[in-house]
């Protein structure tokens, strides 16, 4: 627990509006995946002021990644704050909105209590709860013994042709290996959570599937094999593989393992269907092995009866932290700096603090699997409204968010001798 007085100063302390206009100046600089560096360019002057000494490396051409630290006043643990600073586009926003307060997807308006705009949840409130957390430590005059250190990475989210495949936090985790970026010894990654605190999240992998057999003139079919008919077979052999995994395992906080189609296009015009596309995606749960999820996957489409002349291709187009798609991961839910977050964030939101799990895929695996460093997921937001003309964060949750993170800076970091009172 954190001394009540430490609290109240933060209280006290806390710019209100402040903390608003930096999350609507962060909506306000649009950066849809491939266009991070114009956010970044604002994030480098925030980080400045805020003693940070940002530095910035592209990890693609024109694409930079942003990091900056605070140095303690003495030895101590290394936190360290992680976000993407890409969102999803903005297609057919303004035409929902029209004529409305909406109607700008980076207009950031304030609408009964919620900021509206893309990536207001997902994630720039979480970038600019932490780093708001850190300026009011400063207004309050508290120290921290320990390090805080920030890294914002750009390419998280699908979506855009030929991005969105973690070259950002390939290139994190590599800066960090090379000794390039301090290793942090506990991470908050800031997806949207609701203020919980997410010690698990899921794996995936999609499947793209071209069915190919032979066209033919409808009034001679016997000439032709169809596609569509092989593509049923391949749909029942994995809509049987669906059951069986909703019907095993269940992980305490994500539930059980699944898969779902996701598209299917084929026909042929007055004719047999010579091809035929489906696409698939399949969830993991933490303790599955990706590779053998593949496995499983190919060997249920091998299990479908399928007539001579078919031939079926796979390709794999998601790649993150493995070749095939993104792992999933967890952390022991009962490490002692998740119940520290939990904590904290409950005595400043009391909605908040729940220990869970991400019904998403982020790249905490990244930071777990790559360097070792044990990663939550934990800032305001609801992900149901992400990636949506919806999309909106509830400005009581974002200052709650500041205040419960510059708790878990004291609380984590511990504070200069004296520097308590």
């Amino acid at each position: 627990m954190i001394d009540d007085t430490i609290n109240a100063k933060l209280r006290a302390a806390q710019d209100n509006l402040a903390d608003v206009e930096l999350l609507q100046a962060a909506i306000g600089k649009q950066s849809i995946t491939g266009s991070e560096a114009n956010f970044v360019e604002h994030l480098q002057d925030v980080l400045a002021i805020n003693g940070l000494e940002p530095i910035t490396g592209e990890f693609l051409p024109g694409r930079p990644n942003i990091w900056g630290q605070r140095k303690g006043s003495e030895p101590g643990p290394n936190l360290m704050f992680v976000g993407h600073t890409d969102t999803v586009n903005v297609q057919g926003w303004s035409e929902a909105w029209a004529g409305q307060a909406r109607e700008n997807p980076f207009g950031a308006v304030e609408i009964d209590g919620e900021i509206w705009g893309r990536g207001a949840c997902d994630l720039k409130a979480g970038i600019c709860a932490s780093l708001a957390a850190l300026r009011l430590l400063d207004a309050a005059n508290i120290k921290l013994r320990g390090q805080v250190s920030f890294a914002f990475i750009g390419d998280e989210e699908s979506g855009e042709p030929g991005l969105g495949v973690s070259a950002g936090a390939k290139d994190l985790v590599q800066r960090v290996k090379q000794g390039e970026i301090s290793t942090p010894d506990f991470a908050i990654y800031v997806e949207p959570t609701k203020l919980n605190v997410y010690t698990a999240q899921i794996g995936f992998f999609i499947a793209d599937i071209k069915v190919t057999g032979k066209s033919a003139y409808f009034g001679t079919p016997e000439d032709g094999v169809d596609a569509l008919k092989a593509s049923h077979k391949i749909l029942s052999a994995l809509w049987q593989h669906e059951e069986e995994l909703t019907s095993g395992p269940a992980h305490d906080f994500v539930g059980p393992s699944g898969i779902l189609v996701t598209d299917i296009k084929g026909g042929g015009y007055i004719a047999v269907p010579g091809q035929c596309s489906l696409s698939v995606i399949r969830k993991l749960r933490p303790g599955e092995d990706l590779d053998e999820a593949v496995a499983q996957f190919e060997n249920s489409i091998r299990s479908a009866d399928l007539n001579d002349g078919i031939s079926v291709k796979l390709a794999y187009p998601a790649g993150r932290d493995h070749p095939l798609g993104g792992s999933p991961v967890e952390i022991d839910p009962n490490h002692d700096a998740a119940l520290l977050l939990a904590d904290c964030v409950q005595q400043e939101h009391p909605n908040g603090g729940q220990i869970g799990g991400a019904p998403y895929w982020s790249e905490a695996p990244f930071l777990v699997n790559a360097i070792g460093c044990p990663t939550v997921y934990c800032a305001p937001g609801d992900i149901s409204v992400a990636h949506t003309f919806n999309e909106r964060v509830n400005v009581d949750e974002y200052l709650a968010a500041v205040r419960s993170f510059a708790l878990f800076m004291v609380a984590y970091c511990g504070t200069e001798t004296g520097n308590e009172e």
